[in-house]
């Protein structure tokens, strides 16, 4: 259970204009979306705005153009108005009336995210908000001083809307607003909420800097009972995107009696290089720090807070015998899980619990999922790939199995390097080695340095080089550690993976053999068996060791290898594979690697269904392991919400996979202990999997994405291989050979089947099918 450090409750989930990360902003899907998938107390936010006859409208900002077709419906209807003192010119709510908005529909205000759902939901007025029934509703008043120069009173509109409504948030930014209306209010009702702007903004009723007043905590207590700042005033950030020490305004504001909210968090832009793209890790360092924890969190992404702090739910419980203790597990009707505490309440009828995902959550905690979290290249996304750093890290992040992709040097000693090509991974082409580059069609397309150029004693003095696979997209990895660590050989690698006692075990990779074989005389197969020999792995005692492969006669040579595990690497996305296949690969393999396509396949960025890939390989006795799996949210199907938890946790309780294959190992260490996996019969919503094609159904058919041409089908053919080549079969060609080698083979495709554990979110996408 999570000991929060805050005003008393688990922090509260508030969901800025609904799902407002997917759908548009304030619109009927957004909020209807939000209530699904968040926890159970979850709190809708509506920033209210005044249309010209006065009445309340939910929309994030004052003028419509960003979030709302107006622009077209109501051509050359915009108007300049002073906003603050600066001059804005757009299409203001005050200058039209609700009948004529009745005419304009929502669209998504980021450009980032999706369009496919715009021109489909009508605005909403407050009033159809509050009759979701929502658990909690909150109202934030922005711009109060505005509608009072245009003649309309934001004060007179929310208090005539209390005496229908119950508020239960009302938050400005606006000292003046909030006190001409605190006496008016039954505090016990409704908490009024000072919302902080940027620090050096000035508060225009006291003439002050926001940052001023958040000294003051003394005369804000007069208005108001809790205080909504963003992110930065507790965990400021350096110009380089690093955390800074936090500053200690939650632990002030809580002494003075105030609860403390936090805005800003968006799971889809670059977080600080500290949180590696991963929201949950932020969302933690607010709400489950060890100094303190806020009171509640604004997100476009509720379900990711939500996932994160976990649920408090009340439960009637009949004590039929007083003399006996409480049962030591307690199923909730939304969630189960083993660890709970429980207080008996004195009339020894009510009891409550606490169940948490992953607020409180330590790295010993058992796992709940049979999982094995495998890395790539070691922690490649926090480091540069395949150094000591990267393998350290993946080991502290909670990685089972660690692996090596088994590159070999000129002189014949096989190290651990993510590509063959070393422009890949080093500053090669900066180095003295850079007349060293050569073009071999059997293995890259275009130039390469490549590692068997290179001898051992080079190659370690080479400074590595970080991945960043998602530049075009400005999101780039730990900067200040791209160049840092070193390389390992096979053998320093064996042996940092034997004396760690957390791993179960070591995945080692060999691609390019039959080249390096004929065209270099390098036996890399035979290098690696005599590497694990030398290093104790033939004992059954020892670590298990997996050999990857795309080659079947790669892992022909390990067969005798009885305690070793083999995998065969499907490199293709897939849709299918026919049975002769599957047996094909059955005797030479224990299991397999494809991609994530080759389990749900995309369209645009959506999921348009699932494949049989994955039940019809178990079927054949093989494990399955996912690759590549990365926390960066572009990486992402828009159905996973650019969180990937809920990425990984679709493949795993969606699809039933063995293991992932991840640059991140924390996020998926972290995922398979996290504790409302207990009982998957009872997930919570916002731990069920995705539904694949759900989201597709919700796109009006003049937006779908045009269909693509489905993945190929897995042959027998596309298996089938001869041997290797013989280690004296042809004598090493100086500076490599460019003679044809015959090219692996093609490999994969996905099947669209209904094996998959059915989501809470089907019945949501239904009910939004038809509004």
């Amino acid at each position: 259970m999570a000991i929060h450090k805050n005003l008393g409750n688990p922090p509260l989930v508030i969901a800025r204009g609904g799902f407002s990360g997917l759908f548009p902003d304030s619109s009927s899907a957004a909020f209807q979306f939000a209530t699904f998938t968040s926890l159970p107390d979850v709190v809708l936010w509506c920033d209210v705005q005044l249309t010209k006859d006065g009445v309340g409208i939910c929309a994030p900002d004052l003028r419509l153009d960003n979030y709302t077709s107006i622009a077209q419906v109501m051509q050359n209807k915009d108007k300049l108005y002073l906003v603050n003192g600066i001059p804005t010119r757009g299409w203001f709510t005050v200058d039209f009336t609700l009948n004529e908005l009745s005419l304009v529909f929502l669209t998504q205000g980021i450009y980032s995210r999706s369009e496919k759902f715009d021109n489909i939901y009508p605005i909403q007025t407050v009033e159809d908000v509050a009759n979701l029934k929502p658990p909690g509703l909150w109202l934030n008043i922005q711009h109060d001083a505005f509608f009072t120069q245009h003649n309309l009173s934001m004060r007179n509109y929310v208090l005539s809307l209390s005496r229908r409504v119950v508020i239960n948030h009302l938050s400005s930014p606006e000292v003046g607003f909030l006190r001409s209306i605190v006496k008016r209010f039954n505090l016990n009702i409704t908490k009024l909420v000072f919302r902080f702007l940027e620090a050096n903004v000035i508060e225009l009723s006291t003439n002050e800097t926001y940052g001023s007043l958040s000294n003051n905590f003394t005369f804000i207590k007069t208005f108001a009972s809790g205080i909504l700042i963003p992110k930065s005033y507790i965990w400021p950030l350096d110009a380089s995107n690093y955390l800074q020490p936090h500053t200690s305004i939650v632990s002030d504001a809580h002494k003075a009696g105030l609860e403390v909210f936090v805005s800003d968090f968006y799971n889809d832009v670059p977080l600080s290089y500290n949180y590696s793209y991963d929201p949950v890790t932020e969302y933690l360092n607010f709400v489950d720090y060890v100094d303190f924890s806020v009171d509640g969190v604004l997100s476009d992404f509720p379900v990711t807070p939500s996932a994160t702090i976990g649920k408090l739910q009340s439960f009637s419980l009949r004590i039929m015998d007083l003399n006996k203790p409480l049962p030591t597990i307690i199923e909730l009707s939304t969630v189960a899980t083993s660890s709970f505490s429980c207080q008996n309440m004195l009339d020894s009828d009510f009891s409550f619990c606490i169940a948490d995902c992953f607020s409180g959550l330590g790295k010993n905690a058992a796992p709940q999922v049979n999982l094995s979290v495998i890395s790539k290249n070691g922690a490649s996304g926090d480091y540069p790939g395949c150094t000591d750093l990267a393998y350290q890290n993946a080991i502290l992040d909670g990685a089972d199995v660690i692996d090596c992709p088994v590159q070999i040097s000129k002189d014949g000693i096989p190290f651990c390097l993510g590509s063959i090509n070393l422009y890949d991974s080093t500053t090669v082409a900066q180095s003295s080695y850079s007349n060293r580059s050569q073009i071999i069609p059997q293995i890259k397309a275009g130039n390469g340095i490549f590692t068997f150029s290179l001898a051992w004693s080079e190659i370690q003095n080479l400074t590595p080089v970080i991945s960043n696979p998602y530049s075009k997209f400005e999101l780039i990895r730990n900067p200040k550690f791209r160049n840092s660590g070193k390389f390992l050989t096979l053998s320093d690698f064996l042996a940092l993976a034997k004396n760690t006692s957390s791993l179960s075990g070591v995945l080692i990779s060999i691609e390019n053999a039959a080249y390096l074989i004929e065209k270099e005389g390098l036996p890399v197969t035979d290098k690696v068996l005599d590497v694990l020999s030398k290093a104790g792995y033939d004992d059954p005692t020892s670590k298990k060791v997996m050999i990857e492969s795309t080659n079947s006669s790669v892992l022909m040579k390990f067969r005798d290898k009885n305690n070793y595990e083999l995998v065969y690497r499907i490199e293709e996305d897939i849709q299918d594979a026919q049975d002769a296949a599957l047996k094909e690969i059955k005797d030479f393999a224990n299991s397999v690697v494809i991609s994530k396509a080759s389990v749900f396949p995309e369209s645009s960025s959506f999921l348009i269904g699932v494949t049989n890939v994955v039940p019809k390989l178990q079927s054949h006795g093989l494990s399955v392991y996912v690759e590549t799996f990365s926390n960066e949210f572009v990486s992402q199907a828009w159905d996973f919400f650019s969180d990937s938890t809920v990425e990984i946790n679709s493949y795993v309780m969606g699809a039933n996979i063995s293991g992932v294959i991840t640059e991140f190992p924390l996020t998926s260490a972290r995922y398979k202990r996290n504790r409302c996996l207990g009982n998957i019969s009872s997930l919570p919503p916002y731990m069920s999997p995705a539904q694949p094609g759900g989201l597709m159904q919700l796109i009006s058919p003049a937006a779908l994405p045009p269909a693509e041409p489905p993945n190929p089908v897995l042959t027998a053919s596309d298996v089938e291989e001869g041997p290797l080549p013989s280690n004296t079969a042809i004598a090493p060609v100086p500076g490599g050979g460019a003679a044809a080698v015959p090219p692996g083979p093609p490999n994969g495709l996905p099947k669209i089947g209904a094996s998959i554990f059915l989501s809470n979110l089907a019945m949501l996408i239904t009910i939004l099918l038809l509004l």
